[in-house]
């Protein structure tokens, strides 16, 4: 075997289907395009929703629903979470910065402290809002709430 008398596996290599090259081809006259309309014709692009000139999906259907411009998103921390992370880095205080270096929260999230799970550590705590459960739970340790 040389380079000479390589060829491909049987079967692998396929003919590519040459259409609009006569009659005689079986392919000739209108080239697999069918006869008439918009996909028929050259330069016809499918614009994305376009249902042949019926009212499309999208247009029939009511709209519904309302997106208020104003809402504030905030990440949620538990004070079970703040606890494991004082007891793993023996923090008192625990701010944006401390959240962000564990990774529970990017540099330009809020952050809402919420009442779930139980606290031990008196902790000093800045965040951006608290649930009112959490800030009891904060200062029934002896903790201290700064809200940024």
């Amino acid at each position: 075997m040389n380079l000479s008398n390589l060829k491909p596996a049987a079967g692998s290599v396929k003919t590519r289907k040459r259409i609009g090259r006569g009659p005689g081809s079986g392919l000739g006259g209108t080239s697999t395009r069918g006869h008439k309309g918009a996909k028929s014709r050259s330069g016809y692009k499918n614009k994305i929703g376009f249902e042949g000139g019926q009212m499309p999906i999208q247009r029939r259907l009511p709209k519904f629903g309302f997106k208020n411009i104003n809402r504030v998103e905030y990440k949620a921390i538990n004070i079970s979470t703040l606890q494991e992370l004082a007891e793993a880095q023996n923090l008192s205080k625990i701010g944006i910065e401390e959240l962000v270096n564990a990774g529970f929260i990017s540099s330009s999230q809020l952050v809402k402290i919420l009442g779930n799970g139980s606290l031990t550590a008196k902790l000093e705590v800045a965040a951006h809002a608290f649930s009112k459960s959490a800030e009891a739970a904060i200062q029934a340790v002896g903790g201290t709430v700064v809200k940024l």
